[in-house]
């Protein structure tokens, strides 16, 4: 009796130390960040070799529930995590249940942090004996510790490691806004003959709105605005290629309407049909001061002479909304001494107030005409002004650029 003592005390006293080393094995792996398998395949040789337990499946949250291990049977597990396993909140035995999902395993065990489900562990025996005790009975407290300890530990990798994507995606939107702003000219003109002056503000970090201002010769300038459909990286991407082939195509182009055509075809070509642009371009010749322009589906401009507000709207639909533009027509007026361009942008008139309503054409135009007698940084910091006490509680639903001029 004595002697068989002593051996379940030295047997208690082998898996307690198994126990230990097991926790001590995990904890060392997560130390060292081993790997999502190297932790699983360390939490399987404990429980299948060191505790004998049977059979087990295992599902965790990775953001969405799927089965991370199982082992001891090779039957395809029918369970639906938030039907079957959502409902049940703390250990519960479930082998008196010979149909249905549960039909192989013995306990189901959650794991929680706090009230969030991190993880269901089903565990069952393939030692069926009547006279043996259940590996799962005797351990299963420890069976619990360790696979909330698994269950934490691959969490937090992949908060980490989700972290980590944030912070390179942050670094990659830092460098694109950067790489973004050193195409937007870095000087404007202010002489004798115009000024102009500029805003831009991303919804995101980098967007798909343009100005560019371009000298062709002594006596010619070009400018435009320009805005490519939808926002973030994809947008900005297709406007730096579309800026490099409009400063190359300006200088050979015979005429804005030549300029459209072979534009249009490179946006066709660089965004498969997916987005388009539209844009406000124009030349100007400051001795003869003609003012050209072709308006590729854009906002109008609103052009400014005393009391009197023309829109330029002559033009042609969006760059890549067709294979093939069939008529492109050009604007041309001549710009009274005094008189003031205003380019912008959709989002400008799409900003909404808190009551869903937009700020739209005819309050752009009352705020114009309010401080129209300004310089033209000062003219769009009156509009802005007044968008921002209209949206109040609003908010803005997407990119602003405005480009402003005045003709002396």
């Amino acid at each position: 009796m004595a002697i068989r003592s002593i051996k379940r005390a030295d047997a208690k006293i082998l898996v307690r130390d198994q126990k230990l080393n097991a926790l001590l094995e995990i904890t060392n792996a997560i130390n060292s960040n081993l790997s999502k398998s190297k932790l699983f395949a360390i939490y399987e040789f404990v429980l299948r070799e060191q505790l004998n337990i049977g059979k087990l499946c295992l599902f965790l949250n990775e953001g969405e529930w799927d089965m991370a291990l199982k082992f001891g049977t090779d039957s395809e597990i029918d369970i639906d995590v938030k039907r079957d396993l959502l409902p049940i909140t703390e250990i519960t035995e479930v082998n008196s249940q010979v149909e249905g999902p549960f039909r192989e395993f013995d306990v189901v065990v959650p794991v929680y942090h706090k009230t969030k489900p991190l993880a269901y562990l089903l565990i069952g025996d393939v030692m069926e004996e009547a006279l043996m005790v259940s590996p799962i009975i005797k351990h299963l407290p420890f069976v619990q510790t360790l696979t909330n300890i698994i269950a934490v530990a691959i969490e937090n990798k992949n908060l980490v490691n989700e972290s980590l994507r944030q912070e390179g995606m942050k670094k990659e939107l830092e460098l694109a806004s950067e790489m973004q702003a050193m195409l937007l000219p870095a000087s404007l003109p202010s002489n004798d003959h115009m000024d102009i002056a500029v805003f831009y503000q991303s919804h995101q970090q980098v967007g798909g709105d343009y100005y560019d201002f371009i000298e062709l010769n002594e006596d010619e300038v070009c400018f435009c605005i320009a805005d490519v459909s939808g926002k973030g990286v994809s947008a900005a991407m297709l406007m730096s290629n579309f800026q490099a082939n409009l400063r190359v195509l300006v200088h050979h182009s015979v005429s804005l309407g030549d300029l459209i055509e072979v534009l249009n075809k490179k946006v066709l070509e660089t965004a498969n049909g997916e987005k388009f642009i539209t844009m406000f371009v124009a030349k100007y010749n400051i001795k003869t001061r003609v003012l050209d322009y072709v308006n590729a589906g854009h906002n109008p401009p609103f052009m400014i002479s005393d009391d009197q507000v023309v829109l330029l709207k002559k033009g042609c639909p969006g760059l890549g909304m067709l294979d093939e533009i069939p008529l492109i027509k050009e604007g041309r007026i001549t710009i009274p001494v005094g008189s003031s361009l205003f380019c912008y942008t959709d989002g400008l008139v799409e900003t909404e107030n808190e009551f869903n309503k937009e700020f739209g054409m005819e309050g752009l135009q009352h705020s114009l005409m309010t401080h129209k007698n300004l310089r033209p940084n000062d003219w769009n910091k009156g509009v802005l002004n007044d968008l921002k006490e209209y949206k109040g509680r609003g908010h803005y639903a997407d990119d602003i650029a405005l480009l402003s001029c005045k003709f002396f």
